[in-house]
């Protein structure tokens, strides 16, 4: 996949590294020269332009890009705009890092529903997240095990965890289930709910576009989600 992560403070460059480790193609941008200087030989190209300036941000390759992160930290308002910006030329995919609760109100409002809170979640976390088709949220319990909230995919539709046996096709257990609903954040924004249903049983029914919630082994994880993908591109 083909990453742009705006912002190489500390996060921005931890996580724009781990996603070129991961072997995506990752370009780092900055305000900064002595941050692009300190990233080049890290990522697949670090480049140094102003992220808020309209003309200097159409020299990116938004349109081949599959992911825009906004990893500017101090400066709230450069984030906003450049997150505003990146809405503007209709990139495909965004998430910003917001640091308190009204910025991430205002990311909201602007169509934004992808917010990190680097503070409270590793840049690790999230270039796993990344990295992996379908997950909405992962949680890391060691190297090998994970929980994993994914949507759940149209072919699972209406049936029940007993019919669909994903602990014994893939070793994994699906621990509960997430209803997913709009709600309005406090400047009226729409935004996503999540209600947790409780506890899954064998006559458990899951519906398309909820969230799973996943626990096993990472590569179990993985094959599963490869799988959803496989059929979403088969029926594309």
């Amino acid at each position: 996949m083909k990453y742009i992560v705006i912002g190489l403070g500390n996060f921005g460059s931890s996580i724009a590294e781990q996603l070129t480790e991961m072997g995506n193609e990752v370009i780092g941008v900055d305000i900064s020269m002595s941050k692009v200087e300190s990233m080049k030989e890290k990522i697949t190209h670090a480049i140094s332009l102003d992220a808020t300036d309209m003309e200097a941000v159409k020299n990116l390759p938004l349109k081949d890009c599959d992911v825009v992160i906004v990893g500017i930290g101090e400066d709230k308002g450069a984030n906003i705009m450049a997150a505003a910006l990146m809405k503007q030329m209709k990139v495909r995919r965004i998430i910003s890092r917001a640091i308190d609760p009204l910025q991430r109100t205002v990311l909201q409002t602007m169509g934004i529903t992808e917010i990190i809170h680097p503070e409270e979640e590793t840049a690790h976390r999230w270039a796993q997240r990344f990295n992996l088709e379908g997950v909405v949220d992962s949680f890391e319990l060691d190297s090998n095990f994970s929980i994993v909230e994914t949507k759940i995919p149209e072919e699972y539709h209406d049936k029940t965890v007993k019919e669909l046996d994903i602990k014994g096709e893939f070793n994994i257990l699906i621990l509960t289930t997430m209803n997913v609903s709009e709600g309005k954040n406090e400047l009226g924004a729409t935004t996503e709910r999540n209600t947790v249903q409780g506890i899954v049983h064998a006559d458990t029914k899951l519906y398309k576009d909820d969230i799973m919630v996943l626990y096993g082994h990472n590569k179990d994880i993985r094959k599963l989600l490869d799988q959803h993908k496989k059929f979403k591109e088969a029926q594309n």
